[in-house]
């Protein structure tokens, strides 16, 4: 029985999961904006003592690396890695984006459209968009995602030959996702959000391929390099505005 407790804090929600063998997780999900840092330590240990489960009998920890928001991305890695260190466990890191392809594929508008390719796309803030292409593969329980994940204004995503578009920048930015190509309403997902459920479906599929890692070499996945204008840099800009 593989036991893996999955965590995600790299969007405005807080997320927990439990997966105990062919058991269905247990899932504590709550959106807690910047809240996050008081509610996943104890999220996780009351999902561990209602399992009667200690944590080094876990199998491996999972957590969410990002891209997203960078305080959340980097209060879920430091946490997994004081956990792993602690428990001395091996980790599982998922990029956001394809824990959402997992769940955008259990959806019943995806079952509906069938699609062979697919993106996902999500607000990166800064009127950017972070996103990815996904393929599905027969025999394959998840999509296989075809390059990197992409981070560029929401008129640059390419959207050539996709059947299926999931992810909130469908509702942020809208038309601005199309001026290239379109998609009829029934193939876009504009409500669809990561959960640790979806942290657990590819870390399901990695810790069985063997693709877990030491904490040691746990990182997050930023994409953008460049947070925030430095000090100089907002002087010029106020400089510029007082013109």
């Amino acid at each position: 029985m593989t036991r893996l407790l999955a965590i995600d804090t790299s969007s405005a929600w807080c997320s927990v999961a439990l997966s105990l063998g062919d058991a269905v997780p247990v899932l504590r999900h709550e959106a807690v904006s910047a809240g996050a840092s008081q509610l996943l330590l104890p999220w996780i240990e009351d999902l561990l003592d209602k399992a009667n489960l200690e944590l080094d009998r876990l199998d491996a920890i999972a957590v969410g690396i990002g891209p997203g928001a960078f305080t959340g991305v980097r209060l879920g890695v430091a946490a997994v890695q004081g956990l792993a260190t602690a428990a001395n466990l091996p980790v599982l890191p998922v990029a956001s984006l394809d824990a959402i392809a997992a769940q955008a594929m259990k959806t019943a508008g995806f079952a509906k459209i069938k699609p062979q390719h697919f993106v996902i796309a999500v607000d990166a803030r800064m009127d950017e968009i972070y996103w990815a292409r996904y393929e599905i593969q027969a025999n394959q329980l998840l999509a296989k995602r075809i390059g990197d994940i992409h981070l560029s204004k929401p008129e640059a995503i390419d959207l050539t030959n996709i059947q299926y578009l999931a992810g909130s920048a469908v509702q942020v930015f809208g038309d601005r996702l199309f001026t290239k190509n379109s998609l009829p309403s029934a193939a876009l997902d504009s409500v669809i959000s990561i959960s640790a459920l979806g942290i657990l479906d590819v870390a399901r599929e990695m810790y069985q391929a063997g693709r877990h890692i030491p904490v040691a070499q746990l990182e997050p996945l930023y994409v953008r390099n460049k947070v925030a204008l430095t000090t100089d840099e907002r002087g010029i800009v106020f400089q510029k505005g007082a013109l």
